[in-house]
């Protein structure tokens, strides 16, 4: 139940965001902007390069659904 009520707080002040962004406004604390995957929305563990958290990255790369990433072995 927690867990929804997190999500459901993170969506409304990603709207807002999204908001004030069309509205030609500055957010109130810029450092306060992070960033999150693209697919799942987790704003921990995140690769800039891809777009996507660890954990997502991990699930694509295996699948070989990433040009250029394979997995290593020495």
């Amino acid at each position: 139940m927690a867990r929804k009520a997190l999500i459901h707080k993170d969506e409304t002040r990603i709207a807002k965001a999204r908001r004030a962004v069309a509205e030609g406004r500055k957010p109130k604390f810029v450092t306060r902007q992070t960033n999150r995957c693209n697919q799942c929305g987790r704003n921990r563990g995140f690769m800039r390069r891809f777009g996507i958290c660890r954990i997502c990255f991990r699930q694509l790369a295996s699948e070989g659904k990433i040009m250029g990433v394979k997995k290593s072995s020495w």
